[in-house]
């Protein structure tokens, strides 16, 4: 007897969207708010019927007790398979066209930031987000609803060893940046045509010494206001602008 695979609730229109969209095979069944009769609603009746995928109009109360009272739903959650992110760096690396553009986060543990980040590393082009398997938030239900998508077409690989990742990615002919307040060199003096991969912190604990110190640079973000640092979602989003700034 095969073993039952592992499922997990999703929630958001966003996200149940894309699931359905990029992996509808991999949704077991949806269940909207009856009381819903918008356009997002009937949308995703369409693209449930589509899709082939078992879609049920439940009360309100079914969704809260299935999420939690607390959880800011918008009416609709799907019970999924988890996403595969079983593809290897390597295979990643050896199948890019072009100059690479990779993210490596070093400690983010907030769910929000990393969804936010995903958005941001979809938008921009990114071929992978990398973080280690410790001290590190994986793909659960609420990156995906702030990644609005893009959980499902980003590879977030987990490695064991940051340090030796980063070394592997300079044989690749990688450039690696760190991008923290000390840096000598602001974003926009950095090479970024040529392949890179930006190193980036969690807000608290910033860059480990380890990690920076395997990097081949260090580069800040001007800031001119009186705050000293930006939150590491927001610091993504300008070190991939700056990088398609200067390859575009």
């Amino acid at each position: 007897m095969s073993e039952k695979s592992p499922e997990k609730l999703i929630y958001g229109f966003h996200a149940v969207l894309a699931r359905l969209r990029h992996d509808p095979a991999g949704v077991i069944d949806i269940y909207l708010d009856l009381t819903r009769r918008d356009a997002r609603a009937r949308d995703l009746v369409a693209q449930a019927k589509a899709c082939q995928v078992n879609l049920a109009q439940v009360e309100p109360a079914r969704l809260a007790r299935l999420v939690g009272k607390e959880i800011k739903h918008q009416g609709v959650v799907a019970r999924v398979k988890p996403v595969k992110l079983s593809q290897s760096l390597d295979d990643i690396l050896e199948n890019i066209q072009g100059a690479p553009l990779l993210l490596i986060l070093d400690g983010v543990t907030d769910p929000h930031n990393l969804g936010a980040i995903l958005r941001s590393a979809d938008a921009f082009g990114v071929h992978a987000v990398i973080a280690p398997k410790d001290n590190a938030v994986g793909i659960n239900a609420t990156v995906e609803k702030v990644a609005s998508g893009a959980a499902e077409t980003v590879p977030y690989i987990m490695v064991t060893n940051l340090a030796r990742t980063i070394d592997d990615l300079k044989e690749h002919n990688i450039w690696v940046i760190a991008a923290d307040m000390d840096g000598e060199q602001t974003l926009s003096g950095i090479d970024a045509k040529v392949g890179i991969a930006w190193v980036l912190g969690s807000e608290g604990e910033g860059i480990r010494r380890l990690v920076k110190k395997s990097c081949d640079q260090v580069a800040r973000i001007p800031l001119g206001g009186t705050v000293e640092s930006l939150n590491v979602s927001v610091s993504a989003a300008l070190c991939l602008y700056e990088t398609v700034r200067q390859r575009s």
